[in-house]
Formats: C-alpha cells, structure tokens, sequence
C-alpha cells in the first residue's frame, strides 16, 4: 500500500508537468483545429529564454515567466498570422507548415547554440519537500501547483470574460458565432497567442528541471498528444485531469511492469480512447467533427 501511494504522488507530479505543456496545445487544437506541432519548439523558446535571463540579468527562472510568456505569446501571434492564416483554406497544408516551422526551429537554435546543452545551476532544482516519509522534488510541486492555478484561471477566463466566452463560442460553432458579429480572425490570432504564452510559461516552469538543448521539446509533444486526446478537445479541465491519468499511468507501469514500456502503456490508452471515445473523457461529444462539417 505503501509503494502505491509513493507511485501515485510522483505520478500526479509528472501528470502536472505534462498538463502544464498541453493546456496550450488544447486551447489551439479545440479553437483554431489544426495539430500544432511545434507546439514542443514553443516550450524550447520559453526555456531558452528563461536561460538568457537567468544567465544575462540574474532573474530568477520563476520571475522571468513575466517576460518569456507574453515574449512567446507575440511569436505565437506571429506564426498564426504570418503562416496559418494564409492557409486557411487549406487545412491540411496548416498542419505540414507546422510541422516545417518544427524543423526550422530546431535546426536554428542548433545553428545558433551548435547543440551544446544549457541547464540554470539553481538551488531550487535540488530542493526536497518532506511530506511524511516521502521527499518530493520542489521544483515539481511548485509544477503541479501552478499547472492547478493557470488552469483554474484559464477556465475562469474563458467563464467569466466576454473575450473568453467568444473563444468558446468560435470553439463551438465557428459560423455562429461569426453570425453573431464575433471577429473570428481575430479570436484565432488571440487564441493562438494564448496558447503559445502558455507554452512559454510551461518553459520558464520546467528550466529548473531538464537540461535545455534544441530538441527538448520532443520529450513532452507525444505526451501532450495524447492528454489532449484522453482529456477532450478544447477541455481546459480535460488537459489537467489528462495529464494526470498519462502522468499516473507512466509512472505506474514504469514500476510495476517495465521502465521500458511505461511510454507504450499510455499510448495503448490514447488508441483506445480514439476509438470509444474520439471526443475524450471531458470532450463534447461531437466537437472532434466541428472543424471538418464547417470545411466543406
């Protein structure tokens, strides 16, 4: 009993980590309906700048979220501007562009840093949390508590502001809303840029734990995938509680069955929900099919 509930804590610390990562991915997949794949980069951008300013001015990484967020949200904007509005008429062609500006990303930053690996020499990396007889890593509860904090303020957000409640409805019906005189260019340029400034904060949040190199973003994107699919489409909540149903499974079968397959274990899962389930746990039935009815 004992052994489960040390498994479960330090599952639902690794769920907040990748629940932190996907909120992002969600809010664009479930409004704008397109797989962002460089999603991941964006998480790099916001560790490599959480880097600068600790490294150049000194700023502690948890402060420096106030600059490398909204410094990400406008590149965010950028992206959605520059490259995926002009291919609104060609959904397909938004996902390839994404997955380009993956590889344009990465193969920069290589360029530019000749992949030498960074990592912010902070005492807070090696911090313990005693909690009873288990010592958890600080920097991963301050993770999960803040993952739960931007997610209740993102769905508070999207409740209670008119701004909010006009992403939700372009989430629902895109014609509908445009009908109703809500600009749904702009709500997708705003989306996106929230998106991307969540990303941007997930990497501030998790510099003090990984080593920062070009590819670091690949670690968290399958996994962000499959939360998005497990929580539902555009959910805020689902990204959570998906994050930590793949974090508790991960670290589940990583104990119990093998470290090796713990990644394949969460990915049967994310197989089985797309097939019951395509909506997700929190999903609206029928929301997954929104984008495609109102492309033809």
């Amino acid at each position: 009993m004992e052994h489960i509930v040390t498994v479960l804590v330090y599952g639902l610390l690794l769920g907040g980590v990748y629940g932190l990562v996907s909120i992002g991915l969600n809010l664009i997949f479930g409004v704008v309906r397109i797989v962002n794949f460089a999603q991941g980069e964006l998480v790099m951008f916001g560790m490599y700048g959480t880097y600068v300013a600790h490294a150049q001015f000194g700023i502690n990484p948890y402060l420096a979220v106030l600059v490398v967020a909204p410094a990400v949200g406008l590149l965010g904007m950028a992206i959605q501007r520059l490259v995926i509005q002009p291919l609104t008429a060609e959904p397909n062609m938004q996902i390839f562009a994404t997955f380009g500006l993956l590889i344009f990303f990465q193969n920069t930053v290589l360029a530019l840093t000749r992949g030498q690996a960074y990592s912010i020499g902070n005492s807070a990396g090696n911090a313990v949390v005693e909690l009873g007889d288990l010592k958890l890593s600080a920097v991963r509860v301050v993770t999960l508590v803040a993952t739960t904090v931007i997610t209740i303020g993102l769905h508070l957000f999207l409740a209670r502001t008119m701004t909010g409640k006009s992403i939700r409805a372009v989430t629902q019906d895109k014609r509908a809303a445009r009908t109703m005189g809500i600009n749904v260019e702009r709500t997708y340029l705003l989306t996106f840029g929230i998106g991307a400034a969540l990303a941007g904060m997930a990497g501030a949040l998790l510099t003090p734990m990984y080593s920062i190199t070009p590819g670091v973003g690949g670690n968290f994107i399958l996994a962000a995938f499959a939360v998005v699919v497990l929580g539902g489409l555009g959910s805020v909540w689902g990204a959570y509680i998906g994050g930590m149903v793949v974090g508790v499974v991960e670290v589940f079968a990583g104990f119990y069955i093998d470290p090796a397959l713990r990644s394949a274990v969460w990915f049967v899962i994310f197989l089985i929900v797309l097939i019951v389930r395509p909506s997700g746990l929190m999903g609206q039935v029928g929301a997954e099919e929104v984008g495609f009815r109102e492309q033809h």
